[in-house]
C-alpha cells in the first residue's frame, strides 16, 4: 500500500496540474520571444542589441518587482497574492499582443515583467508549503513539464500563427489560456495561509533585510545568479542562430521545438522521480556535465542536417531539465518556513536581474553580419559552460547545508 509520501492526493494532483499550466503560460511568454527573434529582427528593423534589451527589460522589471514584493510575500494568503500578480501578467501580455512598434513592445514587456516575475516565486512557495521535501523532485518534474509543453504546444503553434498571421498572435494565445487558468484558481484552489501563524510583527522591510543577510540564503542567491546565465544568454538568439547559421528554415523550426518538447515532456516526471531516488546533487551534476558538453559543441556548428539537430536539442534539453528539477527541488529546502515567500521572491528577483544582465550582454557580444549570420555565438557557449562548472561547486555546499539541517531536525524530533 502506498503512503502519502509516494502518491499525490486528489487536491495535490490539482495543485500540481494548475501550477504546471500556470507556469506554462509564464514560460511560454518568455520563451516565445526566442523563436520570434528571426521574425522581429527584420520586421521591426531592430539590432541584436535592441532585441536583447526587449528580453532584458522583462527580466529587470521582474527583478525589481520581486525585491519590492519579497518583504510582503509571507504576510498574505498565497492564493490571493498569486491572483493579484497573474492579473497584471495577463494585462501585460495582452499589451504585447497589441504592440504596433518596438518601443510599445518594450514598454509592454516591462509591464509583463513587473507582474510575471513574481508568480514563479509564489508558486514555489505554495509547493514548499504543501509538499514535503521527499516529494518535491516529483512535483518539480511535473512543473518542469511546463517548459516542454511550451515547446510541444505553445512555441510551434505560436510560430505557425506568427508565420501565417503576424507576430502578435502568440501573445494573444497566451492571454486566452491564462484566463482559463485564472478562473480555475479562483474556483478550486484553497487559501494557503499556514505560514501566517509563523510571522512576527517585524516590518516588511525588516523581513526583507533579514532574508538577504542570512549567509545560507546568500549561497542560494549566488547559485541562482549563475543558474540563470545559460537560458538568458543562449535562448534569445537560439532561433536566429538556427535559421541563419545552421540552415534551418522557418517552416522546420517548429519541428525542432516540438520534438524536443515531446521528449522532455515524457522525461520530466521520470527525471523528477529519479532525482528523489538518487539525490538532488547527483542529478544536478549529471545534468550539468551533459548540458555543458553539448552547449560547447552546439554553439560551434555550421549548416547541419535537421534530424541531427533534433536529436542534439532533445538530449541537450534533457541535461538542462535535469539541472532545473534538481536545483529547484534543492533550493526549496534552503529557507525556514517563516521566510519561504521572502526567500523565493528575492531568489526570483536575483534570477531575473542576473538573467537580464546576461541577455543584454549576449546582445552586445553577438551580432548579425551583412549575410545574416550570427557571429560570436561560440563565445556565449564558453561563458555558459564556465558558469555551469562554478555552479556545481556552489550547489555542493548548499546540498551539504540542507543535509546537515535535515539531519539535525530529525534528531531533535526523535
Amino acid at each position: 500500500m502506498k503512503t502519502a509520501k509516494s502518491t499525490f492526493t486528489g487536491y495535490q494532483a490539482f495543485i500540481v496540474a494548475i501550477l504546471t499550466i500556470l507556469q506554462f503560460t509564464i514560460i511560454l511568454d518568455f520563451m516565445v520571444l526566442s523563436p520570434l527573434s528571426a521574425i522581429l529582427l527584420p520586421e521591426l528593423h531592430i539590432s541584436t542589441a535592441q532585441f536583447g534589451l526587449v528580453v532584458s527589460a522583462y527580466a529587470f522589471s521582474a527583478g525589481a518587482s520581486g525585491l519590492l514584493a519579497a518583504g510582503f510575500a509571507d504576510r498574505f494568503d498565497r492564493k490571493k497574492l498569486l491572483l493579484f500578480f497573474y492579473t497584471g501578467f495577463i494585462l501585460g501580455t495582452f499589451l504585447c499582443g497589441l504592440a504596433p512598434n518596438y518601443h510599445f513592445l518594450l514598454i509592454a514587456r516591462i509591464v509583463t515583467g513587473l507582474f510575471g516575475g513574481v508568480i514563479g516565486s509564489v508558486s514555489y512557495a505554495i509547493i514548499t508549503d504543501l509538499f514535503p521535501l521527499e516529494m518535491r523532485g516529483r512535483v518539480m518534474g511535473f512543473v518542469q513539464m511546463a517548459f516542454a509543453s511550451s515547446q510541444v504546444l505553445g512555441i510551434p503553434i505560436g510560430l505557425y500563427l506568427a508565420h501565417f498571421w503576424n507576430w502578435h498572435a502568440p501573445f494573444l494565445l497566451i492571454v486566452v489560456v491564462s484566463i482559463v487558468v485564472y478562473v480555475s484558481i479562483i474556483w478550486k484552489m484553497q487559501p494557503v495561509t499556514a505560514h501566517l501563524a509563523l510571522q512576527s510583527k517585524q516590518s516588511p522591510f525588516r523581513h526583507l533585510t533579514k532574508t538577504i543577510s542570512k549567509v545560507r540564503y546568500l549561497k542560494g542567491f549566488g547559485a541562482t545568479t549563475l543558474l540563470a546565465t545559460g537560458g538568458f544568454m543562449l535562448m534569445p538568439f537560439g532561433a536566429a542562430f538556427a535559421v541563419n547559421n545552421l540552415g534551418v528554415t522557418m517552416e522546420e523550426l517548429p519541428i525542432i521545438y516540438m520534438v524536443t518538447g515531446i521528449v522532455n515532456m515524457l522525461a520530466g516526471p521520470i527525471l523528477g522521480r529519479i532525482t528523489d531516488k538518487v539525490g538532488k546533487m547527483k542529478m544536478f551534476i549529471f545534468g550539468s556535465v551533459l548540458a555543458m558538453s553539448l552547449v560547447l559543441y552546439y554553439t560551434r556548428l555550421g549548416v547541419t542536417p535537421l534530424w541531427f539537430l533534433i536529436i542534439l536539442n532533445a538530449v541537450l534539453f534533457l541535461g538542462i531539465t535535469s539541472r532545473m528539477i534538481s536545483s529547484q527541488a534543492l533550493m526549496t529546502a534552503v529557507p525556514d518556513a517563516s521566510d519561504r515567500g521572502a526567500f523565493m521572491g528575492v531568489n526570483a528577483s536575483v534570477q531575473q536581474i542576473s538573467g537580464g544582465i546576461a541577455s543584454a550582454m549576449a546582445g552586445v557580444i553577438v551580432f548579425q553580419n551583412a549575410t545574416g549570420h550570427i557571429e560570436r555565438y561560440p563565445v556565449l557557449g564558453i561563458i555558459v559552460a564556465l558558469t555551469m562548472v562554478i555552479t556545481i561547486f556552489m550547489m555542493y555546499f548548499i546540498d551539504k547545508d540542507v543535509t546537515a539541517r535535515n539531519t539535525l531536525t530529525k534528531t531533535l524530533t526523535h
